[in-house]
């Protein structure tokens, strides 16, 4: 039996990095993942100049294009668009205008992003949902499926002499069915909601539980208590916890993940299909997930009361939670309870059942101060909290019961540290081999955000460094009044970066961590997966992992573009489902807050977090000039400000996923 151990008193690294090996890989090739120079942002490309970047369509012929250097948006009208079309990735030469950053022709096409649209069947013509296309009129009178008008449908794109149509392919429903609307979401993000053939056959080709010769070599830790802990709804149990206080007073922390690896091979068909999807995706309604469910609720799911392969991360804590040794190895383990974070809560608060879990008591009083301690500690170091709020949409069946603010207990956030600080010992460690490896990477802010953020900071009294740190966000939420807490919260965290993967480690800003990675969810996501079959090659012969170099390059990249794929239809699927919530609540009258401002009117989010717009033509008076900077619109007699309270009314609902709100009669006779 193999395990990677370290301490951390005293370490030492490698000095210098190996020469990276070619690896086969079994999948398509990476696209570059070059940045763009953020110096360049809002230059204007000279005359004659080409440059490679997107095409995004009005609807109405013309395009604009969207340069990846980051230079100004450049006018394309429609007869020099080539035949591009919404979403593609092209060279431009810029030609001549005076329109923005001028006007240019598309010289070559080099990648289509759309083969298909979703949209209404208006008889002729398919009005679709992406906003880019428009209306596209159908290749035959009926689309060449049995459609019917009012029908929510999946076209083909046609490139025809006459231009750019469509032919009908599938009919997911009448429009407005909340079903129909949802699948239309799922089409249009082109993500596979079943699963081939040959994966399922593999799926269910795998053993029902550990055999023995998978078992042997393997850390036991069925002896110990070891429990999940995950909503009330989960099926999917990727990690278990056990902690136990040690005879110096100190702490043993163990985090036991899901050994995916052992049943996902690498090249194997599940393994690809695995890296094509990326991540699974979460509905409010349904979840489509990145492993056929024989893995992701059976054999990898770490259920009650059975056997179940992990990889396993054993962590020694001094009194005051400072790390002092961890050791890396192949478990297995049998979870003693399925627990959710609001029963584990209830113990904690002295109101569980102690008859059915009082055993796990010793473990919880110790896991609690642990936690504690953790979060101190992530505290004094400069990592940022953004207390921003979440909200649980309840269906039953098809229908929105409920939009409510989702609660946010102890145990979720005890929970959340101990995956936390796993994740920062597995990348430490394998930083420190030089070795290839997946990291979470979260950059400095956008200087431009940071500027914005600045100029609205100003505005409320409030001052941030041109270069914040980690630190400097902290210190501004924690030193903002009451009363503008949650704005400052909400432009904070848009002036931040995105998090990505990345083959360097360039460490993780929001939790002012040198070394992050996701190691804690491989039944969800595939760079777990990914490190996981690293952290188990170097388990299994004791050498660096070079071979891996190209691998971590295309999963980095590719699951990058699939994570953000997942979060945009999500998102649209929870704006669609929170306007089916508002369809009855026409002419209904509540409070809200100012949640955007925009030079088009101003957005306003009730006290659930469902958010409407109010249009600058619906706003009392006339003259209304945007402030960018202080993210205000005002007129001559008229003021809103990002995080106002005000009083609204529903107005309607119109297309997907869009609520329309008026200001109440009262509020304006007040204002």
């Amino acid at each position: 039996m193999k395990s990677i151990k370290n301490q951390t008193k005293n370490k030492k690294g490698t000095n210098g990095k190996p020469t990276a090996k070619k690896a086969c890989v079994p999948f398509f090739g990476a696209k570059s993942d070059a940045k763009p120079d953020k110096n360049l942002k809002n230059k204007v490309l000279k005359d004659g100049a080409t440059v490679a970047g997107t095409i995004q369509g009005t609807g109405k012929g013309f395009a604009v294009f969207i340069p990846e250097t980051g230079e100004a948006d450049v006018f394309i009208p429609a007869n020099a668009l080539g035949g591009a079309i919404h979403g593609d990735r092209v060279i431009v030469r810029k030609t001549t205008g005076h329109r923005g950053g001028g006007e240019g022709e598309v010289v070559k096409d080099l990648e289509r992003k759309y083969t298909q649209v979703v949209g209404v069947y208006d008889g002729a013509a398919v009005v679709c949902s992406e906003r880019g296309f428009g209306t596209l009129p159908c290749v035959v009178a009926n689309g060449g499926a049995n459609a019917n008008k009012g029908d929510k449908v999946v076209a083909k794109l046609v490139d025809t002499r006459y231009g750019l149509k469509c032919l009908i392919t599938e009919v997911l429903g009448k429009a407005g069915e909340t079903g129909a609307d949802v699948m239309g979401v799922i089409r249009m993000y082109g993500i596979p909601e079943t699963f081939p053939e040959e994966v399922m056959r593999a799926a269910d080709a795998l053993p029902d539980n550990p055999t023995a010769e998978q078992i042997k070599g393997r850390r036991d830790f069925r002896g110990d208590t070891i429990i999940t802990i995950d909503g009330a709804h989960s099926k999917d149990f990727d990690d278990a916890i056990s902690v136990k206080r040690t005879d110096d007073g100190g702490y043993l922390l163990g985090v036991h993940i899901a050994d995916v690896s052992e049943y996902v091979t690498e090249g194997s068909v599940l393994d690809r299909e695995a890296f094509e999807r990326g991540t699974s995706v979460y509905f409010a309604d349904r979840v489509i997930p990145m492993l056929p469910e024989k893995l992701s609720n059976g054999v990898c799911s770490l259920n009650e009361g059975v056997d179940r392969l992990t990889l396993s991360v054993i962590m020694r804590f001094d009194p005051a939670a400072n790390l002092v040794s961890h050791e890396i190895c192949k478990g297995i383990i049998r979870s003693a309870a399925r627990t959710t974070y609001e029963g584990v809560q209830d113990l904690l608060d002295g109101q569980g059942d102690l008859i059915k879990y009082g055993f796990l008591m010793p473990m919880l009083s110790a896991a609690k101060p642990l936690a504690e301690l953790l979060m101190a500690k992530r505290a004094a170091r400069g990592a940022v909290e953004f207390d921003v709020g979440e909200c649980e949409i309840v269906m039953d069946g098809e229908k929105v019961v409920d939009v409510v603010r989702r609660e946010r207990l102890f145990t979720h956030k005890m929970i959340e540290e101990f995956m936390l600080v796993t994740n920062e010992t597995v990348a430490e460690h394998f930083e420190k081999l030089h070795a290839p490896f997946v990291f979470r990477v979260h950059e400095d802010p956008p200087a431009d955000k940071v500027d914005n953020l600045i100029g609205f900071l100003d505005s409320l009294g409030l001052a941030l460094k041109e270069k914040p740190t980690p630190d400097d966000y902290k210190k501004l939420l924690e030193s903002t009044p009451d009363d503008v807490k949650n704005v400052v919260n909400r432009v904070s965290l848009r002036s931040m970066a995105k998090a990505e993967y990345r083959p360097q480690n360039l460490g993780h800003f929001g939790l002012a961590a040198e070394f992050y990675c996701h190691f804690t969810s491989p039944i969800r996501r595939y760079p777990d997966l990914a490190i996981h079959r690293i952290i188990k090659y170097v388990l299994g012969c004791g050498k660096k992992p070079e071979r891996f170099g190209e691998f971590v390059k295309a999963a980095s990249v590719h699951s990058s573009e699939r994570e953000k794929r997942a979060e945009e239809a999500e998102r649209r699927v929870d704006d669609l489902l929170k306007a089916k919530f508002m369809e009855d609540k026409i002419g209904n009258e509540y409070d809200a807050t100012v949640s955007g401002v925009t030079e088009r009117g101003i957005f306003a989010e009730l006290d659930n977090y469902v958010e409407g717009m109010i249009h600058v033509e619906d706003l009392p008076g006339s003259g209304y000039v945007y402030d960018e900077k202080r993210l205000v619109l005002r007129s001559p007699l008229h003021t809103f400000r990002f995080g106002d309270r005000i009083r609204i009314k529903v107005g309607g609902v119109y297309g997907e996923g869009k609520i329309n709100f008026l200001l109440a009669d009262a509020f304006c006779e007040l204002h």
